[in-house]
């Protein structure tokens, strides 16, 4: 028998749905229940195949816990290090190498110095060019947290003083300055596994509980090709980015889906926001998820969680090219490469060396 787990904090409706879904679907051979912690040893496996992670970006000590889970063995959705790593301005430089439609955006210092830091931390940072920040982005724009979520500390500026108003409520944060697409249609984008899409018309504009309670705004066959690109779009983005369980937003303009949030790994499930249609396809979208994640996980194998593409990629472009270096290596004689350094080094008088 297989064993997934949900570790969660104030939602309510997601995770009891999840777990009953879980558990009609897996017939015995894969149960669910919410994680269960009393203590936290290291090197110990504490039973789950799989954990659903909706809570540790909000509790230090879940992460560390999942950390050591994913270590021993277990499928952590989602990967508790890359999430550790990952952020939103990081992601946007991704999107434009992969030729993905984002919008301007620049990173901003904090206003106020961290912590234990002084003027002379800061001697590499020169007098920022606001003049080319500024037409580069253009306003209205948009300032928000370089790492974050939840449309926590977001503000809309209209000029440059209307920032430096509201860059003075920041403090320590550092935000990054991104241009306003204004837009004929937007969508919020559930996507799992990095294969099953569920494409949401999405209205930010609205009142929280009633940003799903809109329709597209494309029609026709102009709507079918948006639709293909947005599923692509989002698979690929997911891919690179290595999260099983992610939102990605997308603002239409002139008919151009551009990417502006992808990096939402515990995104809204409560049906009271997403509504009835949309919860039901999430629980049974990740309930299958997490079955099929719990059948194909091998016990005691720490490669278990996801890493994205570029990860991936990199390490294998790493390997590749010291595997060539060891080649390289042993291809040249250790005799000719020593009588090579010797006819380098010249006598000197009364030099009894080389």
């Amino acid at each position: 028998m297989k064993k997934v787990g949900i570790l969660f904090g104030k939602e309510d409706t997601f995770p009891w749905a999840f777990i009953d879904r879980v558990n009609e679907l897996g017939k015995g051979k894969v149960v669910a229940e919410a994680v269960k912690i009393d203590k936290v040893q290291q090197g110990v496996h504490y039973g789950y195949d799989v954990i659903f992670d909706r809570i540790s970006q909000d509790v230090p000590f879940y992460r560390a816990y999942l950390k050591n889970a994913a270590l021993m063995g277990t499928t952590v959705i989602n990967n508790p290090f890359w999430w550790s790593a990952d952020e939103k301005f990081f992601n946007n430089c991704l999107m434009t190498q992969m030729g993905i439609p984002v919008p301007k955006t620049v990173l901003l210092p904090s206003k106020e110095r961290p912590d234990d830091t002084t003027e002379q931390s800061f001697r590499n940072l020169d007098i920022m060019d606001w003049d080319y920040i500024f037409n580069y982005i253009g306003f209205p724009a948009y300032m928000k947290p370089f790492s974050g979520g939840g449309w926590k500390s977001v503000y809309r500026v209209t000029d440059a003083q209307d920032l430096w108003d509201k860059l003075d409520e920041t403090g320590q944060l550092v935000m990054m300055l991104q241009e306003e697409i204004k837009f004929t249609d937007y969508y919020r984008v559930y996507c799992l596994g990095q294969k099953y899409v569920r494409i949401m018309p999405y209205a930010p504009e609205n009142p929280h509980h009633l940003r799903y309670a809109t329709q597209p705004r494309t029609t026709g066959e102009d709507y079918d090709k948006l639709m293909e690109k947005i599923t692509d779009l989002t698979i690929r983005m997911n891919q690179a980015l290595g999260y099983d369980f992610n939102t990605v937003e997308f603002a239409l303009r002139n008919g151009v889906p551009y990417a502006i949030d992808f990096c939402n790994p515990a995104p809204d499930a409560d049906i009271n926001s997403v509504g009835e249609e949309n919860f039901e396809w999430v629980v049974e979208h990740a309930a299958k998820l997490a079955i099929e994640k719990a059948l194909e996980n091998k016990a005691g194998f720490s490669g278990n969680v996801s890493w994205g593409d570029f990860i991936k990629n990199a390490v294998k472009e790493n390997n590749s090219t010291k595997s060539t270096s060891k080649k390289n290596l042993k291809s040249s004689p250790t005799k000719t490469l020593a009588t090579s350094v010797k006819r380098k080094i010249k006598r000197k008088p009364g030099n009894s060396g080389l």
